[in-house]
């Protein structure tokens, strides 16, 4: 009996002390700062977080609203974009203006603003706040104090490692505290077109008032991966930043993204850029290049390691679905065929000059399933482009995709081609879509005009002066007649009246 109760009151301590155990471990953890963190990118999520992403998935998708536009894939994504980076065409859009937490992508936008404003042969020397600010845990390179590195090795240390004290010794050089750096990322997210975002931080450490919008961080990305610098490193799988006389290790840099190193790999990607912290999920912004589409991927607030997954199959349904359309080879609306007055037939003066041509580099990203034709267009005149006196704009069912200005030519260029041909000519490359005017026609009407209001003055002075003249000629005729004698008599009196009597009287006068 002794021994029993013995046991017995040991398996309830035993019992005792694992649920105070667990609960203490509990407590610790809600008590913890949040991290900005890439490892859990390598593990799954706890069922609570699933159960949340399979409620994500059963919310709208609002470009699968649009009529006639092709159905994009389901994602447990909160929000997701896919955009066609040259022409700014949305393709795939899911909540893209709700405000969530960016975690390290926001380095995207901090190393942007690093490399515009540095050399990448500049030494950063790392200060005790640089180290010492960030959380223990987070992602770190494990820099110390007064060790230096260049510029470049911050950049791969902060896009391949994700080392968040090394943003923020990059961002002290480039701004001298962290605080102004923070302001210049502002200021470039501004820039760029962003107006749902804010940043706190230069490396995405966690804080209510640090946020954005997969269609803000995708405008980022835009800018970000038209760096072919910064692309490189973001598609960098392993980087060694070697020892030397400013710090003593060599320091091995490991990406944590899946779609670099090759376990979700996708033949086309450009560029990736992964973060993470237990408010932010998992996030993922990605570039990726196929048949002259560059695409842009935003995906927040996702499960690991589904926010991979996703981008891919976003990817994907963008390039077999959508396809680029030239819009100078293609345009009909903005010619006049109906008219003679724009021609390419030789005249008086020789071949027509150009005067204005449609960008011949400028596309439109359109669905499969609809047309060129289907699309609507507008002119606008407020083009920055010197040259440019106007930008067509399409669009379909309201959403934008794509535009090209037309331009003034400044001298005249030998092409066959022009858009209101009535006979199929061959385009070649080089050639561009230009529209030409017929001089001797311009001429012509010209005169034609002149000679009109020409006819038209003289026929008025012609009656006016007709009608003046007769009158006058009436009124002179009755006066001579009137005054005909009185005139004659004026004249007698005059040769009866000697002419110099007056002059004559001053003979008897004696002026002595």
């Amino acid at each position: 009996m002794k021994s029993f109760f013995s046991d017995n009151m040991r398996r309830k301590l035993l019992s005792f002390s694992i649920c105070s155990l667990l609960s203490f471990s509990t407590l610790l953890q809600a008590a913890l700062p949040v991290y900005a963190t890439e490892a859990a990118n390598e593990s799954s999520a706890p069922t609570d977080y699933m159960a949340e992403q399979e409620a994500r998935k059963l919310l709208p998708v609002q470009s699968n609203e649009i009529e006639n536009w092709p159905t994009g894939p389901t994602v447990g994504a909160q929000g997701a974009i896919l955009v066609e980076a040259n022409t700014g065409t949305i393709l795939y859009a899911k909540n893209i203006h709700e405000k969530l937490y960016p975690a390290s992508t926001t380095k995207i936008l901090s190393t942007l603003v690093d490399i515009e404003n540095s050399d990448l042969d500049d030494m950063v020397t790392f200060s005790k706040n640089a180290v010492y600010s960030i959380e223990p845990g987070s992602s770190n390179m494990g820099m110390d104090v007064g060790e230096s590195i260049t510029m470049e090795q911050c950049l791969y240390g902060i896009l391949v490692h994700s080392a968040n004290e090394v943003a923020n010794a990059a961002a002290e050089h480039v701004a001298g505290s962290i605080d102004k750096f923070v302001e210049m990322m502002n200021e470039k997210a501004a820039e760029l077109g962003c107006t749902e975002s804010h940043f706190m931080t230069t490396n995405g450490l966690h804080d209510e008032n640090h946020y954005t919008t997969p269609y803000d961080l995708s405008l980022i990305a835009k800018a970000f991966f038209s760096n072919e610098t910064l692309c490189k490193m973001s598609n960098t799988p392993y980087y060694v930043i070697p020892p030397s006389a400013t710090q003593p290790d060599e320091i091995p840099c490991y990406t944590h993204n899946q779609m670099v190193r090759g376990k979700y790999p996708y033949e086309y990607l450009v560029g990736s850029k992964t973060g993470y912290t237990s408010a932010a999920r998992q996030t993922l912004v990605s570039c990726a290049q196929k048949d002259g589409m560059k695409l842009i991927c935003v995906v927040m607030k996702e499960e690991s390691p589904e926010q991979f997954l996703d981008t891919i199959n976003l990817f994907d349904y963008g390039f077999n679905n959508f396809h680029l359309v030239n819009i100078a080879e293609n345009e009909t609306t903005y010619t006049v065929n109906a008219s003679d007055f724009f021609d390419t037939d030789n005249d008086i003066f020789g071949s027509s000059a150009p005067l204005m041509s449609i960008d011949p580099t400028a596309y439109v990203v359109i669905p499969d399933t609809i047309d060129f034709k289907d699309m609507t267009s507008s002119l606008t005149y407020d083009s920055k482009e010197d040259t440019a006196i106007a930008t067509i704009q399409y669009s379909y069912q309201d959403v934008p995709l794509g535009k090209a200005d037309i331009n003034l030519e400044e001298d005249t260029k030998d092409a066959s081609y022009t858009f209101d041909s009535d006979t199929p000519e061959e385009i070649k490359p080089e050639q561009e879509n230009i529209i030409f005017i017929n001089v001797a026609k311009v001429a012509a009407i010209a005169g034609g005009i002149l000679i009109l209001i020409l006819l038209i003055v003289g026929s008025i002075h012609f009656f006016k002066n007709y009608n003046f003249n007769s009158r006058r000629r009436s009124y002179s005729g009755r006066a001579d007649g009137l005054n005909f004698n009185s005139s004659r008599r004026r004249n007698h009196r005059r040769n009866k009246t000697p002419r110099y009597k007056r002059r004559d009287s001053y003979k008897d006068i004696d002026f002595r």
